[in-house]
C-alpha cells in the first residue's frame, strides 16, 4: 500500500477524490474566528486536495477565503460540502446548496452529500424550530421520506452545481431503501468509522454497492455534548492495543488508526488546527497483517462504541438496521 496526497479513489460517478482529506468541524465553540481558515489554509499548502465542510458547521465561509487566498486553481480542490436538515423538502434543497455555494463562494462543489437520514421542522430562516428543552422539532413525515430529498438532490448535478451527490450517517437499511429508488447511485457515504466502531457490515455492504466510505471522526471523535453518549470514556486512540503498535512504528497513535481506515479501503476527513498534527496526519502508511488484524478486531458489533449518536436528542435511532426509525407517530 503506498498512499499519499496526491492518491485517488475512483467514485461511482466516475469523478476522482482524494483519499485523504482535511476536516473542518470545530466542536470547540469558543475557538477565535479565523482558526478553521488558518488550518485549511495550512492543509493546502501541504499538499491536501480534499477539504470536507457541511452547512451545520459554520465553516463554510473561512474554507472558502481558504481556498482563495491559497491561490491553487479551484478544480484542483475536492470541495464538499452537506445538506442541512431544515432544507429537506424538496424545493428546499436547492436553497440550502444556493446558501452554501454563496458561503464558499464558489460556482460548484465537488461532492454535495445529505447530512442526515432525519429532517428538521424550518424556521423562516432555515433556523432549527426547538422544543422548550432545546432539542430540535422533527418533522417525521420528511424524516421517513428521504427519498424524495434525494431525487431533489439528483437535480443538482444537472443543473452543474455539483459533480456528485451522496449520503452521510446512513445505515444499510435506509441506503437500501434509497437505492431502490434512485436514479444516481449515491457516490459516498461519509459515516463514523474507526476501531471502536469498524462496520464492518456497511462496509462490506458498500463495496458490494459501489458506495465508497469517507471516515469521519477517523480518530474517535469529539461530538458535540448532546450526541456524545460516551463523553468521557476512552477512544481508540487510549488503546493499549494501539498505543502498542503505535511505539512499534515509532508514530503516534493517531497514525495507527488513520493507516488503518486507509488499508481497509475508505478515505478520511480528519480535523486538527495544529499545523504540525496536519501534516502528521497525511503520513499514512501499510500495516503488517498481523498489526492490522489486531486493529480491525478490537470491537465486534456488540462491543462496539458510537461516540457520535443523536438517538438521545431526537428521540430515535437512525442506525437501527432491524426496523426504520422512525415509525409513524
Amino acid at each position: 500500500m503506498s498512499v499519499d496526497m496526491k492518491t485517488m479513489v475512483t467514485l461511482s460517478s466516475g469523478i476522482l477524490m482524494p483519499v485523504i482529506g482535511f476536516g473542518t468541524f470545530q466542536s470547540d465553540s469558543s475557538s477565535p474566528s479565523g482558526t478553521c481558515k488558518s488550518a485549511v489554509l495550512e492543509a493546502l499548502r501541504i499538499g491536501i486536495r480534499h477539504i470536507d465542510t457541511a452547512y451545520s458547521y459554520g465553516t463554510e465561509g473561512e474554507v472558502g477565503e481558504a481556498i482563495r487566498e491559497s491561490g491553487i486553481p479551484r478544480e484542483e480542490i475536492f470541495v464538499v460540502t452537506k445538506l442541512h436538515n431544515t432544507h429537506h423538502r424538496p424545493q428546499d434543497v436547492p436553497k440550502g446548496l444556493d446558501t452554501s455555494l454563496k458561503r464558499l463562494g464558489l460556482d460548484y462543489v465537488d461532492l454535495y452529500l445529505m447530512h442526515f437520514p432525519h429532517a428538521y421542522v424550518p424556521t423562516e430562516n432555515f433556523g432549527t424550530t426547538r422544543k422548550p428543552d432545546g432539542k430540535p422539532v422533527i418533522d417525521h413525515a420528511l424524516s421517513k421520506d428521504y427519498i424524495s430529498t434525494w431525487k431533489a438532490m439528483e437535480l443538482l448535478v444537472a443543473a452543474g452545481k455539483t459533480r456528485a451527490i451522496g449520503i452521510s450517517n446512513f445505515s444499510i437499511l435506509k441506503t437500501k431503501r434509497l437505492l431502490e429508488a434512485a436514479s444516481i447511485r449515491p457516490a459516498v457515504n461519509q459515516v463514523e468509522l474507526h476501531p471502536y466502531l469498524p462496520q464492518r457490515a456497511l462496509l462490506e455492504f458498500s463495496n458490494e454497492n459501489d458506495i465508497h466510505l469517507t471516515a469521519h471522526s477517523p480518530l474517535g471523535g469529539a461530538p458535540v455534548g448532546v450526541v456524545a453518549l460516551h463523553a468521557g470514556e476512552p477512544g481508540p486512540l487510549e488503546d493499549p492495543m494501539v498505543l502498542s503498535i503505535a511505539t512499534k512504528y515509532g508514530c503516534l497513535p493517531s497514525q495507527v488508526l488513520l493507516s488503518w481506515a486507509v488499508q481497509r479501503g475508505t478515505s478520511i476527513v480528519p480535523k486538527s488546527s495544529n499545523a504540525r498534527r496536519i501534516l502528521l496526519n497525511t503520513q499514512v502508511f501499510e500495516l503488517a497483517v498481523e498489526d492490522f488484524k489486531a486493529i480491525e478486531t478490537l470491537r465486534d458489533e456488540i462491543t462496539s462504541v458510537r461516540m457520535n449518536d443523536p438517538k438521545n436528542h431526537i428521540g430515535f435511532d437512525i442506525y437501527n438496521e432491524v426496523m426504520e426509525e422512525p415509525v409513524d407517530e
